[in-house]
């Protein structure tokens, strides 16, 4: 399971650190998106054959542009030998990442975000909409 939250910063290269534990986790390749809330996700190769399957399941109709959205965006991340994955260009766009990244671990997968970014949305969760959300989830 993926937890945690950790801090990093995109060299001029555009890689990035990714946690060590997430590394073991999500094994030698994983895929990265991206994700809604101007933000990126990663997922272990299992898991993006689970979502993929799902989305063959559905009316390809019904599930066209939630697959352009996430399979254009998709790149393999294969982490260096300092554990750092490249980030192509696109994927820093849409989530403007530009130096400074939170990497949080959100149990079957991880997001990436720009640092200022999620503090910000960490702040909104914070301030009461989460509570009404794990009510209507029974939580």
């Amino acid at each position: 399971m993926l937890m945690g939250e950790y801090s990093y910063a995109i060299d001029e290269k555009g890689r990035l650190g990714f946690p060590p534990k997430f590394r073991e986790e999500m094994g030698g390749t994983f895929i990265v998106t991206r994700w809604l809330d101007d933000c990126l996700i990663a997922f272990s190769s299992g898991e993006w054959e689970r979502v993929s399957a799902l989305l063959s399941e559905k009316s390809m109709v019904k599930s066209r542009d939630v697959q352009r959205f996430l399979y254009s965006g998709a790149t393999e991340a294969v982490p260096d030998k300092q554990g750092r994955i490249l980030l192509p260009a696109n994927l820093r766009r849409h989530a403007g990442l530009e130096k400074d990244v939170t990497v949080i671990g959100v149990g079957n997968h991880a997001e990436i975000w720009d640092a200022r970014a999620w503090q910000e949305k960490n702040e909104c969760l914070r301030g009461g909409p989460i509570a009404a959300i794990m009510e209507e989830l029974e939580f």
